[in-house]
């Protein structure tokens, strides 16, 4: 392997952090462009055209992912607020166990099969709506864009989103409800738990007639990105917590889109990485950014004494 690509948030989220001498002087010489369209969509070839995570991690879960369509309902807490509730988190950071889903599950469960769609939860983090595949659906966002923001500001139904939005935000509403009131919040509170008290409904569609993708690995701790990279038949991991030269052949994908602070990003991954680049053990290196800016590193580079320096990602 002596290609990479890194996957990173946008770069206003580092806001003016500074790089450091080396790696401003390595940015600054690199090959700059701007990609178009969403960064993940970015990384997979997907027919047809879309992001259907429920039925991609689906399949992946149980081997059903073909029969229907698909929509994560996952569990989630929210927060009232002045302005309304905020969502705080959902399927992994709830600490959920089959426990959890053996005991909300059956309340729920009626409330989704008198409207058509049978949920289950084949994995605790990760519950799901089977649907008719003609059924009409309104857009829904990922949890990722609503988390520590009001909710309803990304919930469908709105003015002008028709009736299946309203359909979808009536159903959420008393599904609320029902959780509000079970039990086993209760036990969840007193053992210092956060209560299960919402859905987040997303990732609708069908199984993609294919999934490709020019990298031969993901490494991440993305759920969505790794079940699609298990579609694309593809190596799939966890993101180890620094740079680490990846066994096999064909290029790597790291999924950094967490990082926040400069400091560890340039201390655990940016500076191994140059070094790397410098020994030959890479030969070239890709920065990606949500925000579609992209720089290409590369060891030729190091002959562009002309090109300044970056102090920081937005320069």
């Amino acid at each position: 392997m002596n290609r990479i690509s890194l996957l990173l948030p946008e770069r206003a989220r580092f806001g003016g952090q500074r790089l450091s001498e080396d790696i401003g002087r390595r940015i600054g010489r690199a090959e700059r462009g701007v990609e178009a369209g969403d960064q993940a969509a970015r990384v997979f070839d997907i027919l047809p055209r879309g992001w259907p995570v429920a039925a991609v991690s689906r399949q992946r879960d149980v081997g059903d992912g073909a029969h229907g369509a698909w929509l994560r309902a996952d569990p989630a807490y929210v927060r009232p607020d002045i302005n309304g509730a905020r969502l705080l988190a959902y399927g992994d950071a709830l600490a959920l166990s089959e426990r959890d889903s053996a005991a909300l599950l059956p309340a729920l469960r009626p409330l989704f099969g008198d409207a058509g769609f049978p949920l289950d939860a084949p994995v605790p983090t990760r519950w799901y709506l089977s649907l008719p595949r003609e059924t009409r659906l309104p857009r829904f966002a990922s949890p990722e864009q609503a988390l520590g923001e009001d909710m309803f500001q990304h919930l469908p139904g709105g003015e002008g989103e028709g009736s299946e939005g309203r359909r979808w935000r009536a159903l959420l509403s008393e599904a609320q409800v029902v959780l509000h009131n079970h039990p086993h919040n209760a036990q969840r509170i007193a053992a210092g738990l956060a209560p299960i008290n919402s859905l987040w409904f997303w990732g609708a569609g069908v199984l993609p007639d294919h999934v490709r993708t020019a990298y031969a690995q993901v490494l991440s701790d993305d759920e969505a990105l790794t079940a699609f990279g298990a579609q694309a038949g593809i190596a799939v991991g966890a993101l180890p917590n620094q740079w680490t030269a990846s066994a096999g052949e064909g290029e790597a994908l790291f999924d950094l889109r967490a990082a926040r602070d400069l400091t560890p990003l340039q201390r655990d991954w940016l500076e191994p990485i140059a070094r790397a680049l410098d020994a030959g053990a890479l030969e070239r290196v890709a920065l990606a950014f949500a925000d579609g800016e992209r720089f290409e590193l590369a060891r030729s580079q190091r002959w562009r004494f002309w090109r300044k320096p970056l102090r920081s990602l937005l320069d």
